[in-house]
Order: structure tokens, then sequence, then C-alpha cells
């Protein structure tokens, strides 16, 4: 078993997110790193960004989209913390975002889910939609500290699972978004353009088979990590990206349509 400083990895990727700085994939640097070491290191950070202020408000998920897997190495998905800092709840029609902090930055079309209560940790869709209060579409903007986004799994969970910012559309309520809201959530489309042209279009199953899959897939995972809290009420999940993930430059304008669900589109504009 290979011995690491945790704590000099952990200053070293908090230091690189902090300072927008690219850094040596860490699996690079250190033999046999794996996605479990990665973990503690992801911990250490969290609680660096406790020290300094900042209040977790859920959890993002990452590569739940199979598609990517072959594109960045990675063979199953990973969870991250998120913070006050770094979710912003957006309102109206048409917003703006700055990006000039974010480094190789990415946008990804995903569902939010907010939950009223702990969910069940049985797996259950039906008894997972029951926990939920709320749904909202949002878009989370992803980064690589690593250059050219070449990483390896463990990377992007000591990497925060590549969160830069999420920003949430306006919620929904799970009592206004129809009596078969899981069927809804398979099935239902969406486009995404840059500048009015169409970039990509994807399905809510390309989510693992579902966003509300993708929630049982992190309480399983949660299950078999006993020094991370459940999923408690209160909490958001952002369940990963629908499409693939693309670039953004400053100046460019993203919008989404979505069909087969009752979620208003987005439309943000990313300036420096």
């Amino acid at each position: 078993m290979n011995s690491y400083d945790f704590h000099a990895i952990a200053n070293q990727m908090k230091a690189a997110q902090d300072d927008g700085l690219q850094i040596e994939p860490l699996t690079s640097q250190l033999s046999g790193f794996d996605v479990s070491s990665a973990y503690e290191v992801a911990h250490l950070i969290h609680e660096a960004r406790l020290d300094e202020g900042a209040i977790p408000v859920g959890r993002k998920l990452g590569f739940t989209n199979p598609d990517m897997w072959s594109r960045y190495g990675v063979r199953e998905p990973i969870w991250a913390y998120i913070y006050d800092t770094t979710v912003v709840r957006l309102s109206g029609k048409d917003q703006t975002c700055k990006i000039g902090r974010f480094v190789e930055p990415k946008i990804e079309p995903e569902i939010v889910f907010h939950f009223r209560s702990a969910p069940p940790v049985d797996g259950d869709l039906s008894k997972i939609l029951e926990s939920i209060d709320w749904v909202a579409h949002a878009f989370e903007i992803v980064q690589s500290h690593f250059p050219g986004w070449k990483f390896q799994a463990a990377d992007t969970v000591a990497d925060g699972a590549l969160h830069g910012t999420l920003l949430v559309g306006e919620p929904q309520a799970v009592s206004l978004l129809g009596t078969d809201l899981i069927a809804a959530l398979t099935r239902f489309s969406i486009t995404l353009s840059c500048d009015g042209i169409v970039r990509e279009m994807g399905k809510g199953s390309n989510v693992l088979g579902s966003p509300l899959a993708a929630i049982a897939h992190l309480i399983f995972v949660l299950g078999k990590q006993p020094n991370y809290m459940p999923l408690q009420a209160n909490e958001m999940v952002t369940t990963g990206t629908i499409t693939t993930a693309l670039s953004i430059r400053t100046g460019e304008t993203w919008r989404t349509e979505l069909e087969g669900i009752a979620l208003p589109g987005l439309s943000v504009e990313f300036t420096a």
C-alpha cells in the first residue's frame, strides 16, 4: 500500500483551485494514487473550505453520462460537495456569468433535485421522489486544473469533481410536474445552443438511465463511504450532464430548450 502525505497533496490541489492554476495530474505525480486516496484528499479540502466559512448546500455528481467515459478515461460516476460560494440561483430569462476565474471551462446542462427529507437508502425511485420537494434545470460550469482535460478518475475526485459553479434555474415543485414524473425524467429531451446554433441534443436517459437513477447511485456510493454523511434534508444534488461537456468562451450566449418535462430552459451569457 502506498503511503502519501495527504495534507501536502490537498494543499497543492487546493492552491491550484484557489489560484486558477493547472498542475500535473496527481496520478502522474504519485504512483498508485487511486480513487479511494483521492476522496481522502477531497475530504481534507472540504474541511479547509468549511474552516474558511463556506457552507455546503449539497452534492454534485460527475461522469453520470457514459458517453463521456471513454473521452476522459473514467469508468464510473464521481461526486463532490457544492457550497453557498459556488451555487448561484438564477431568476429571469437572460442571465450573465463571469468565467474568467475558471480554467478551461465547459458547460453541462443538468437536472437538480432538492430534498425536503433524507431519501431512503434502498434505491427505490418512487420513494426517492417522495423525499424531493422541487426540481430545477441548471448549468454546471466545470473546469480542469490539469492541462488539456487530461486526467484519470482519481484526479477528478481530488479536484472537487471538476466543479466550478452551478447556475440553478427556477425551481419547480414536484407536485406541478405531472403524475408520471419518473417517466418524464427518463424521456425528456434537451437542445443546447450557442449563439443561436444548436450544438448538441440530449435526453434524460443519458444520465445513468434517469437523473433519479443517478441519485440512487449516489446513495449507494455514500453507503460505502462511512466517513461521509448520507444525503440529508435541505440538500440539493445536481445529477450530471445530459449532453457531453462543451467548451465555453467569453462573449458567448448559451441556451437550452426542454421538451417532455415542465422545466423552463435557460439562457446565460458568459463574460470575463
